[in-house]
């Protein structure tokens, strides 16, 4: 894999963050770095490999050079600078939610979909971080029998709604155990020591954006435009990851025995399920980790062809960042193969 110049944009945000935490991590091979940012981040100071980079003011001149840009500002940043990256000849992993339905935009979970990658023009989508846990713990089962039906119940972190709201449940369970009043900005509600229906809002067919995010971005990234998901996504007072309860109906009878051996081959999973010791997937244990978790795997009792598990991931990791970066390494092989 030869050096890449790579840059960040949102460097300091929860992802951005993780992002260059990862680069390292992999040791992937840094020609270059750039820290991009708003402007009220001009300045700041990251460390990367021991060395400090200061974060530069994102706009389109940032992008010469770069032969990787990751994007983590949100989906107007997005939208506003990606054109420019491209016009400067970086391919774009981006980490909103701008183009993960625009058909000729790959949406990738290289566990799911790495051949996708060969179709992209110059943008690839990283998907929602529900839906890429969602798509790691089910994809090897869909490959093995045929999903027909997935339902889908999820118990969200703070981590999903930025450093901000990281800090905001923080700051609650300190107001709370000093007796003061607890305030909230950032989310709607009240989330030390409570779940709320997840902080999106609510469309026409009764499904918030988060829920049906799930069902389009799965479908996309199957290649099965009908597959039936019923979502309800809710955010709880965790910090830091995903959890996960899905039932599938199968278009064949499998056992749990056959599914635990299945997903105990399967890439960027690893199995937690210890019934005698009453120990499955927690996000305490799936945070740092870039595998999923996936556990609790069991009939459905109401179903011959059902199937029930309960899976955590790293909302941080393989929700975003590691997914990005795991994309980076897929196009290094990708150009390794076409060199040869």
């Amino acid at each position: 894999m030869r050096p890449q110049n790579i840059a960040v944009v949102g460097a300091t945000g929860a992802v951005g963050v993780e992002i260059l935490r990862v680069l390292e991590r992999r040791n992937f091979p840094v020609a270059g770095l750039k820290l991009l940012a708003s402007k009220r981040s001009v300045g700041k100071t990251l460390e990367f490999k021991g060395k400090p980079y200061k974060v530069e003011e994102l706009s389109a001149e940032a992008f010469r050079g770069v032969d990787i840009a990751f994007f983590s500002a949100g989906a107007t940043r997005s939208r506003e600078f990606i054109p420019a990256a491209k016009a400067a000849g970086a391919v774009v992993i981006d980490n909103s939610s701008a183009f993960r339905m625009d058909p000729n935009t790959p949406l990738v979970v290289p566990e799911v979909n790495a051949g996708d990658l060969r179709k992209h023009k110059g943008v690839i989508a990283n998907p929602n971080c529900t839906a890429a846990i969602l798509a790691v713990a089910v994809w090897p089962i869909h490959q093995a029998v045929g999903i027909r039906r997935i339902v889908v119940s999820t118990y969200q972190s703070a981590s999903g709604a930025g450093a901000a709201a990281m800090r905001e449940l923080e700051d609650q369970a300190h107001e709370f155990a000093e007796g003061k009043a607890i305030t909230h900005s950032v989310f709607p509600h009240q989330i030390a020591f409570n779940v709320f229906s997840h902080n999106t809002r609510v469309a026409e067919n009764g499904y918030n954006e988060e829920e049906n995010k799930v069902v389009e971005e799965t479908r996309k990234m199957f290649h099965a435009p009908d597959l039936p998901i019923v979502p309800t996504c809710i955010r709880v007072p965790v910090l830091r990851a995903h959890s996960e309860s899905i039932v599938l109906e199968l278009a064949a009878p499998m056992s749990p025995e056959e599914a635990r051996a299945i997903l105990s081959r399967a890439p960027g999973v690893k199995i937690v399920d210890d019934p005698a010791g009453n120990h499955f997937p927690m996000p305490l244990e799936a945070s740092g980790d870039l595998d999923v978790h996936v556990g609790r795997i069991r009939r459905d009792l109401s179903n011959p062809n059902g199937l029930a598990l309960f899976v955590a991931g790293d909302q941080l990791l393989k929700g975003a960042a590691w997914n990005a970066v795991q994309i980076a390494e897929e196009l290094a092989k990708l150009e390794v193969l076409a060199a040869e």
